[in-house]
């Protein structure tokens, strides 16, 4: 067999989607080495990030050295979405981006990066579900390579977030905040690191940072599944705190919980903890991915570590203890096991079939109906003078 690569890379459109929050994913049709072609989806921001891994990796070629040798194509950095015709010019942006990489030497366009980077995940196979109330908007490139504002729906309405805090950046992705900064967030990451802007900056900030304009709660948290999702933990965490789970790499667990902000409750046995989602990954999936953004962020502070929150709001926020959440989850467990198990045997129900060695009790022989003529000559005189005035 050859190497794997990648012949060819097309964008189709693009799909609004309304889960967990409002953002966009572009359609990219990818034709490998074997002439298959997968329809994968990747949000901007992904994009953007594969874009600045690549000019680290090629610091020459990124024109890093001398700005003349640069073969390595521009990306815009993400912008607010500002409506209908930024999405459509983006389309145009990303299919003369991924032609001149496609052309350019094997070292960069069939590096393993971006190889890894379009290959199918479990995300792209997934079929929304018949109870989501809105279900995602496709918007595909006209055949003519032509489009058209009327081709796009109305501007994305953001959602407004307030900082409780002062953030301060520690690196150059990250957005710095102080307290009562009022900012739009573009997209909602289940790693607890929100993407974000104002009319000046953007970038990423904590979950745990922010809270709605409007109630102290998140409207978007799901609620409990006790029944539990299969876990790997990818890398190791020490708790820090009495509600939080220590837990080595590699360690095999049950997540009950998905809270936005990026701790999660997770289920080791009996016991339930927080634990953060960037430091798992779904069983059976590849975790490069994740390792990397572990590598360029790290795990976001939880709301209680923060020093000098400032809420508008008079109440707090509605949250299970790790108390809740144990007793609900025991009291789950131990129905499903009884589920699991017969159930005791009632008295006078049959007992179990015997095994199969042992003969079967013979049934007892019916006997035969007598005749008419023998019953009445057995019968009493009572009887027979009854049947004879009947008669």
């Amino acid at each position: 067999m050859g190497d794997t690569f990648i012949r060819h890379i097309a964008l189709l459109g693009f799909e609004k989607r309304f889960v967990p929050s409002q953002h966009y994913v572009y359609m990219f049709l990818v034709k490998w080495h074997d002439l298959s072609e997968k329809v994968v989806y990747r949000r901007f921001t992904e994009i953007y990030e594969f874009h600045k891994m690549l000019k680290e990796m090629f610091p020459i070629e990124a024109g890093d050295i001398n700005p003349e040798n640069r073969i390595i194509p521009h990306l815009p950095a993400p912008r607010w979405f500002d409506g209908q015709r930024a999405a459509e010019s983006r389309q145009g942006t990303l299919t003369e981006y991924y032609n001149t990489l496609m052309g350019l030497p094997v070292k960069i366009s069939r590096c393993p990066q971006l190889l890894d980077f379009f290959r199918v995940r479990p995300d792209d196979l997934k079929l929304p579900t018949d109870s989501q109330v809105k279900k995602p908007e496709t918007y595909l490139v006209p055949k003519d390579g032509k489009s058209s504002v009327t081709d796009i729906t109305g501007p994305i309405i953001l959602q407004t977030y307030r900082a409780i805090a002062d953030f301060e950046k520690t690196s150059s992705s990250q957005m710095a905040l102080a307290t009562g900064d009022v900012v739009d967030v573009v997209e909602k990451s289940e790693s607890g690191w929100w993407f974000c802007q104002t009319k000046t900056k953007r970038g990423w900030v904590p979950a745990s940072y922010l809270e709605p304009l409007d109630s102290p709660d998140e409207a978007e948290d799901p609620e409990p599944n006790y029944e539990g999702e299969p876990y790997v933990t990818i890398k190791a965490y020490t708790a820090e705190m009495e509600d939080e789970m220590s837990l080595q790499e590699g360690e095999a667990i049950e997540v009950i919980h998905k809270l936005l902000d990026g701790w999660w409750v997770v289920r080791k046995d009996d016991i339930t903890g927080y634990f953060p989602s960037m430091y798992l990954q779904k069983s059976g999936q590849d975790a490069a991915q994740a390792h990397r953004q572990i590598k360029s962020r790290g795990a976001p502070p939880r709301r209680s570590s923060i020093r000098n929150a400032h809420s508008i709001h008079q109440r707090s926020r509605k949250r299970l203890s790790q108390d809740t959440y144990r007793r609900n989850s025991v009291r789950f467990l131990q129905q499903r096991r009884r589920q699991a198990r017969p159930g005791p045997r009632s008295p006078g129900s049959p007992r179990e079939e015997q095994p199969a060695t042992q003969p079967a009790k013979p049934q007892p022989a019916v006997p035969p109906r007598p005749s008419a003529d023998l019953i009445l000559h057995r019968c009493s005189e009572s009887t027979k003078r009854k049947l004879a005035s009947s008669v």
